[in-house]
């Protein structure tokens, strides 16, 4: 082993020497290899997972404030002596009025009943409980009308007509989404962390297995980067093996997902939680973090390798 490490230390120095290395200084296999190859995969796996997560429900929520604020909803409240329906009809041509707004719709009988069959049944007659009218209104999004010019136009002819601009939706999404992102930072930077600490024991221990070889190529004259780099080849190689199993088994539990959703949304059950939680599927820019989440695992690898590396011999002078 001496004189392999003299061949390397004469090739690094410019030495005239033709011998040749036909084994690293670090093995690229073993069974300490194979195990920091799953941990690594392990790790990447987990914050491809995270950051993956993260990006979908952040545009879901973006998606489901862009759709609230594309409407707005009327709720007329019944009132005794009047005739509901003849206010909620009213209120529907007042609103059609209003500069902004593109059409306004009335939810009919069988739609509110769909809306309260979860909580209160199939069995019920809508007529006999205070349910109020709604009026689904679309507004134009370059030009929004004023919530407050609809509400005074309608408080003299239907004084029972309130108008909802869903802004609380809105803030409670993006609050749930700004939440959710900055939790979701927290967990992929311990995971990153984890990786780090996972790569400087592997470090070590790769470097106390080849302390001799080590010792030999700095005292004939090998530089640390030379030393470190040896290191950094086998720790990128194991980073991006492992970095590239996590990353497809995360892509593949999305397409998974992505065809499962859309599997069920021809049947009832998954009409419903399409409605709720849309589509559940990354697009370009989750595929896209994925791939720099597995990148960023296998160069952060590589950086932890060379810097413990440098430290340890720098140590041994």
């Amino acid at each position: 082993m001496t004189e392999q490490a003299t061949a390397i230390a004469l090739d690094e120095t410019g030495g005239k020497d033709d011998t040749r290395v036909i084994n690293p200084i670090v093995p690229a296999n073993g069974i300490s290899g194979r195990a920091l190859v799953v941990v690594i995969a392990i790790m990447a796996f987990l914050a491809s997972l995270t950051i993956g997560l993260v990006t979908a429900i952040s545009n879901a929520a973006e998606s489901w404030a862009g759709d609230l604020g594309k409407e707005l909803t009327i709720q007329v409240m019944p009132e005794e002596g009047r005739d509901i329906v003849a206010d909620t009809l009213e209120a529907a041509r007042i609103a059609q009025t209003v500069p902004g707004v593109l059409n306004a719709r009335v939810l009919d009988d069988s739609a509110l009943r769909g809306l309260l069959e979860p909580w209160l049944g199939a069995d019920f007659d809508i007529d006999e409980l205070p349910v109020p009218r709604l009026i689904v209104i679309g507004v134009d999004p370059e030009n929004p009308p004023s919530v407050e010019a609809i509400q005074a136009a309608l408080s003299d002819t239907v004084p029972a007509a309130s108008i909802d601009d869903h802004k609380i939706w809105q803030e409670r999404l993006h609050i749930m989404a700004r939440t959710i992102v900055m939790a979701g930072i927290g967990i992929f930077a311990l995971v990153l962390a984890a990786t780090v600490l996972s790569i400087i024991f592997a470090t070590r221990g790769a470097m106390a297995a080849n302390r001799d070889i080590v010792q030999v190529l700095h005292l004939v004259g090998a530089r640390e980067r030379f030393i470190a780099w040896q290191f950094v080849r086998h720790f990128l190689f194991l980073g991006l093996k492992g970095g590239n199993a996590g990353g497809l088994l995360a892509l593949f539990m999305f397409l998974t997902a992505g065809w499962f959703s859309n599997h069920l949304i021809a049947t009832p059950a998954g009409a419903q939680i399409e409605a709720m939680f849309g589509n559940f599927g990354l697009g370009p820019d989750g595929y896209l973090a994925i791939v720099i989440t597995v990148l960023l695992v296998a160069g952060l690898t590589a950086i932890t390798a060379y810097i413990s590396v440098v430290r340890i011999v720098r140590n041994m002078v």
